[in-house]
Parts: C-alpha cells; sequence; structure tokens
C-alpha cells in the first residue's frame, strides 16, 4: 500500500487551498485525533496564518473603500439649485434694485453614452481585481507556510537521525573501550570512538539550535512573536502522485496569479468602455423662475447646452486605454510561459525525488543495515578494524540523511506544484472521499 491510500481525497476540482496545501502530508487518523500538546500540523498552521498574518489582513479595508467607490459611482448627476440676481447697483436707471430682475433656478445633467453604468462597471472591475490579488497572496503565504513546514519537519527527521547517531556512537565507544580493557584493541581506538561520539553530540546539538530557529521562522508567518509549539506532527515521507505534466498545465491557467492578469484584464475593458462614454457629450439642463422687481412680473427660463466635438476631444484617453488592455494580455501571456517552465521543472524534480527516496528506502537502507550488522559482527570477532565498522556507520547514517534530503525535495516540488496548479495533487484521484 502506498503513503497517498491514507490521504483524504478531496472532491474532484475543489479549489480550497487551505487543505489543498495542507492535508497532503497526514492521515485522516492524524487530522482527526487529538493534538499531544505543543505540537503543530499543517492544516493548524495555513489556518493561523490566514486568520493572524498581517500581510491578508490590508486587503480588508481596501474592498471596502472599493465598496464606497462603487456607491458613489452608482450615483446620478447631482442637482444644482441656483440663483441670479441682475440690474442691481448699477448706475442711471439701474440704481438701486428698482430694476432687479432675479432667477431662481434647478439644473442638472443628462448622462449619454452610458457613463453611469460605465463607471459601475469599472469599480466592480477594480474589486473583482482586489480580490483575485487577495487570493493570490492568500495562496503565496499558504506556500510560504508549507515550505517553511517542510523544511523544519526535515530538520525535526534529521534531529531524530543525530539522535540515533548519538546512541550509536556511545555504544560503539563503550564496546571499544570494553575490547581494549581485554586488550583485543589498541587504546587510541578508544580515544578515536570518544572523538566520534563528542562530534556526535555537536551535530545534535547544531541540528537542535537550527530546529529551533525554523519553528521560529514558521512562527513568524503565523502572525506570532514566539513559537507556542515545541514539534511538527506529518509524514515527511507520505508522496502524492502528480498527474501527467499537460493536464497540470492546464489546471494551473486557472491559478490565482493567472486569474489576476483575467481579472485585471476585465478591469482595462471596463476602463475601455468608461472611456468610450466619455466621447458622447452630456446634455446640461436648466429650468426656473425669473421676477421682475420693475414690474412685479415673473416668467418661466428653460436652457439646454451641450459641449462641441467630445468624440474628437476624447481620442487620447480612449487610445490609453486600449493600449493598456492590450498590454495586459501580452503579460499574461508571458507569465504562462514562465508557469509553464517553473512547472515542469517542478514536476520532474518531483518525478526523479520520489524516485530515489522510494528506491533508497527499498533497498538501499536494508543493504547497508545489514552490512553495519555483519561488520559489527566481524569487527566484535577481530575480523574486522575500528575503520570498516565505523565507515560502516557512517555510510548508513549518511544514506538516512539522504532520503530524507530526497524526501524533503520531493515535498517542497510536490508544494510548488500545487502552488501553481491551485489545487491539490490529490484532486486528481479518486473522488469517494475518505
Amino acid at each position: 500500500m502506498h503513503h497517498h491510500d491514507f490521504l483524504w481525497r478531496p472532491r474532484r476540482g475543489r479549489r480550497v487551498i487551505l487543505l489543498a496545501l495542507g492535508l497532503i502530508f497526514f492521515s485522516p487518523a492524524a487530522v482527526l485525533a487529538e493534538a499531544p500538546a505543543q505540537t503543530l500540523a499543517l492544516p493548524e498552521a495555513v489556518s493561523r496564518a490566514l486568520e493572524l498574518n498581517p500581510g491578508l489582513q490590508v486587503f480588508t479595508p481596501r474592498l471596502k473603500g472599493l465598496e464606497g467607490k462603487r456607491l458613489t459611482a452608482d450615483q446620478n448627476p447631482a442637482f444644482e439649485l441656483g440663483f441670479e440676481a441682475e440690474n442691481v447697483l448699477g448706475s442711471g436707471p439701474f440704481n438701486g434694485i428698482d430694476g432687479a430682475e432675479y432667477t431662481l433656478s434647478i439644473a442638472s445633467v443628462i448622462e449619454l453614452g452610458g457613463k453611469r453604468e460605465a463607471r459601475t462597471r469599472a469599480v466592480s472591475g477594480r474589486y473583482a481585481l482586489v480580490e483575485a490579488e487577495r487570493r493570490a497572496e492568500a495562496l503565496s503565504l499558504l506556500a510560504d507556510v508549507t515550505r517553511s513546514f517542510i523544511s523544519a519537519l526535515a530538520l525535526q527527521e534529521k534531529l531524530k537521525l543525530a539522535e540515533d547517531a548519538v546512541a550509536l556512537a556511545e555504544s560503539t565507544h563503550h564496546i571499544v573501550r570494553q575490547r581494549a580493557e581485554r586488550g583485543a584493541t589498541p587504546q587510541a581506538e578508544v580515544l578515536r570512538a570518544r572523538a566520534e561520539l563528542t562530534q556526535s553530540r555537536l551535530e545534535q546539538d547544531r541540528l537542535q539550535a537550527a530546529f529551533d530557529g525554523s519553528l521560529m521562522a514558521l512562527a513568524t508567518l503565523l502572525g506570532r512573536e514566539t513559537a507556542d509549539f515545541e514539534r511538527l506532527r506529518g509524514d515527511l515521507f507520505a508522496f502524492s502522485p502528480p498527474d501527467s505534466f499537460a493536464s497540470l498545465f492546464e489546471r494551473a491557467r486557472d491559478n490565482p496569479d493567472i486569474q489576476v492578469f483575467a481579472s485585471e484584464e476585465r478591469l482595462r475593458e471596463a476602463e475601455l468602455a468608461l472611456a468610450r462614454s466619455q466621447s458622447r457629450s452630456d446634455v446640461r439642463w436648466q429650468i426656473g423662475t425669473r421676477y421682475m422687481e420693475e414690474t412685479g412680473d415673473s416668467a418661466l427660463v428653460a436652457g439646454v447646452s451641450m459641449p462641441l466635438f467630445s468624440g474628437r476631444r476624447n481620442r487620447g484617453e480612449v487610445q490609453a486605454a486600449q493600449a493598456a488592455r492590450d498590454e495586459v494580455g501580452f503579460r499574461r501571456e508571458n507569465a504562462l510561459l514562465a508557469l509553464r517552465a517553473r512547472l515542469y521543472e517542478a514536476w520532474r524534480l518531483h518525478q526523479q525525488a520520489v524516485a530515489t527516496a522510494e528506491a533508497m528506502q527499498a533497498r538501499e537502507l536494508p543493504d547497508r543495515r545489514e552490512a553495519l550488522e555483519l561488520t559489527r559482527t566481524a569487527y566484535e570477532q577481530g575480523r574486522y578494524g575500528y575503520v570498516e565498522w565505523v565507515t560502516a556507520q557512517q555510510e548508513l547514517l549518511a544514506a538516512r540523511r539522504n532520503r530524507v534530503d530526497a524526501a524533503t525535495t520531493a515535498l517542497l516540488n510536490q508544494a510548488l506544484i500545487e502552488q501553481l496548479t491551485g489545487q491539490s495533487l490529490a484532486a486528481t484521484e479518486s473522488s469517494s472521499g475518505y
């Protein structure tokens, strides 16, 4: 049974990035079981990051501001109340206010060319673009959290190997010392064994410091000043088989980063429509009442005005908006080319790393473990020297570290594939649920 048989499998096409990037490492039992104290699993880390990371919080006020702009854009032109006084405080017959004429009017504009709808569409396009940017930023944050988690998990695994190396060095030192006491080996080998023990303990301390630093880096991504967890929960050797490259790239076309370009393109289309709507002149109307002080009569006044040659004067704005729209298309195609190259590299590296880790587990490690046991027995019987025994130990430990490195490479590229495609690798498998 492969590792991925234990994975939670989301329904086909589900784009829940929170779980897509998180559940690739854990069995249902690991997710649902009660967690030990001071430990952290990737789904929990992702949830915390989405809730607390300041980088995502800035989008909330930005969207609220655009909602206000959309309300403003959807309003009709305002009404204007006007008052005019003519023939007052002049000279001759217009001295004083006896010959004054007063006009009280109301005026507004009749918008032509669909300007109100174009304004609203432009603001809605900006809103959609910000939402797409927020999804892309969330995906980028999840990828950062995932990469940081994998790196810390790899250090945790290497720390376990360092603990095993210390235990092995202690056992070696004990056996060599016993043989030296019986006169079966020189004292120099005891000193070498003790030096190896010291070196293995120093390496353990170094890895512990690196692991503590990786936990702090992960906590920072979660929006915390310190890490409130000491261990990570996860399987470094749980791999999900990717789909074909063609299928992955097809899904990558809809990932949030590419959707930003699609949203921007729709925004530029809306801005182009808004610029074209400005080519139609608005009709300004005015209606009111005029009162003549000298005769005491009143009359209705009305007027209509319209700017001339608006279309000709607005051609530059239309041309600029059209150029901005066309530019987005070229930038999107360029981004797709770069994405294709990155996706292919991640896909191939993932395949190679998984094959390496599985081959080492199936063939190399069993051979090296058996070789170590045989070498130890031969050393205790005096048929092999100290160098042969220590070399066999170092080769086994190096192979285990190499397997950890291969698994880390596989999972980092698996996370990159998910970031580029915007969905879990397991989404292409059976949709039968758990």
